[in-house]
């Protein structure tokens, strides 16, 4: 059975993971009323990929004999200056979840709990992967904002799809 403390951080960390899919969604609105739908299109891609990794956790608290507990969702930002400011603040946001992720890491640890220990691996390299990608995507951005490259890489954008390998579907 898995401690209750370690069930209290996962909770959290699936309202967190919901929020996560909540702002990357009011980004993609935001994209979408600035025309740019191929980004938009991402941002609806990465919406898909944070309710997985949400349903990642709740699978596994209650594969562990754990209660998975939802709580409300802070609403997120609607508006934001500019494209380059849109992925900007994405970046940051996946910064943020690293860091809580890194804080499961840390009390399962504490906890001795070596299968959280080892479930966690998986989001903590999927971390190091979303911070490369939002990073790379904000200079990308910011690169050709205010150019004709900018549809460009909108165009680019828009043929991300968001399909789980049926290994992400197994673990």
């Amino acid at each position: 059975m898995i401690d209750e403390r370690m069930v209290e951080a996962i909770n959290e960390q699936i309202n967190a993971e919901l929020y996560s899919a909540y702002i990357y969604y009011s980004m993609a609105a935001w994209l979408e009323d600035q025309g740019l739908d191929g980004m938009a299109r991402w941002m609806k891609a990465q919406t898909q990929e944070e309710l997985f990794h949400a349903d990642k956790f709740f699978n596994y608290v209650c594969e562990r004999g754990g209660r998975v507990e939802l709580t409300a969702i802070e609403g997120p930002p609607t508006e934001w200056d500019s494209a380059t400011a849109v992925f900007e603040h994405a970046y940051e946001h996946e910064q943020y979840v690293t860091s809580r992720i890194n804080d499961l890491v840390d009390l399962a640890i504490e906890l001795k709990d070596h299968a959280t220990t080892q479930f966690l691996q998986w989001y903590v390299k999927e971390q190091v992967e979303e911070e490369d990608n939002t990073s790379t995507i904000a200079e990308q951005v910011k690169m050709v904002e205010g150019t004709g490259q900018m549809l460009m890489l909108d165009r680019e954008m828009g043929a991300r799809v968001f399909t789980p390998s049926a290994t992400e579907e197994e673990e």
